[in-house]
């Protein structure tokens, strides 16, 4: 079962529902530069890489990470077919989220 898959949460990191949240953000964000803004450059795609290079080199954790990520794109690939004043919308609100996060996790966890 996927709860069996998870941690308990003891063992994870204080954190790690920002991750999720955060790689669900940048998945959707990647969709919908495409979407907005023509060909793909690989910015937030970029953007993942480095979250899972610093967060999760491997195993179980980087799985569920890639998962988050593919959870947000594949989100608004079913219901996003071309660039609406909706997604625009969508667009800057997690790109706020997004920046709101990081910048929780950083006063709260950086060093």
């Amino acid at each position: 079962s996927p709860e069996a898959a998870v941690p308990p949460a003891a063992l994870q990191a204080p954190y790690e529902p920002q991750l999720l949240r955060l790689s669900e953000i940048i998945g959707a964000l990647h969709y919908l530069r495409t979407l907005c803004q023509g060909p793909e450059d690989g910015a937030w795609r970029r953007e993942m890489q480095s979250l899972l290079d610093a967060e999760a080199a491997g195993g179980e954790r980087r799985e569920r990470l890639v998962q988050a990520f593919n959870r947000g794109y594949g989100g608004f690939e079913q219901t996003h077919r071309t660039c609406t004043p909706a997604a625009r919308v969508a667009t800057r609100r997690y790109v706020t989220e997004a920046r709101r996060i990081v910048a929780d996790l950083t006063s709260r966890y950086g060093n």
